[in-house]
């Protein structure tokens, strides 16, 4: 890549892209339609982009749709359920608001986008509200949203993410426990970790 075909200003990238449709303008809303109310009700993951003084992080969340609750129409709640303890999202959270969410629902090929400032609250109430399996999260993610709009459907489209025969075969890959035995600095059986891990999902899931 040559200085001469990098892209360095706004002027050049708009340049080089031509203009914007006006109907991507307007699908950009500051609150939550009826018909972006109805994508997140209807979704079971979310991918959770946050910004911290280390830089940036995208993480998974699922659960039964529904699982993000709208409290109103400029206002959206999340669970934040049993994980790794790394706390990577939530940490970022705690030092800079901004946050960013990715709507996704299985067999639709539009994904809906959330950004907007979040903080975290551990009301018991809140939390006892969010139980699963009587388990509570440990603490509830509120974001208030800036703008929400939908993403049409060219990037599902060209992965056929949704299609049977994008399955991939899941021996084909590195197991967790592959993964976390090449890495981990102290003793660790990987096999005996992945035998091990469908039962302790089950355990630990909630």
């Amino acid at each position: 890549m040559t200085d001469t075909n990098r892209i360095t200003t706004i002027e050049d990238l708009e340049a080089h892209y031509g203009q914007v449709h006006p109907r991507a303008i307007d699908k950009e809303q500051d609150h939550l339609t009826d018909h972006y109310r109805a994508l997140v009700e209807a979704s079971p993951f979310v991918l959770v982009a946050t910004v911290g003084p280390e830089g940036l992080d995208c993480s998974p969340r699922g659960d039964p749709p529904g699982f993000v609750r709208i409290h109103d129409k400029h206002t959206i709640m999340m669970p934040d359920r049993r994980g790794n303890n790394r706390l990577d999202t939530l940490k970022n959270i705690v030092r800079d608001p901004r946050i960013s969410l990715l709507f996704m629902i299985p067999g639709v090929g539009e994904t809906l986008r959330i950004n907007g400032k979040a903080e975290i609250t551990t009301d018991p109430e809140l939390c006892a509200s969010f139980a699963m399996q009587g388990k509570n999260p440990k603490s509830v993610i509120v974001t208030t949203i800036d703008t929400v709009y939908f993403q049409c459907q060219k990037a599902l489209a060209r992965s056929k993410l949704w299609a049977p025969e994008s399955l991939v075969e899941r021996a084909t890959l590195p197991t967790s426990g592959q993964m976390a035995e090449a890495m981990s600095k102290e003793p660790f059986d990987g096999k005996t970790y992945d035998e091990g891990y469908p039962e302790h999902m089950k355990k630990t899931i909630y």
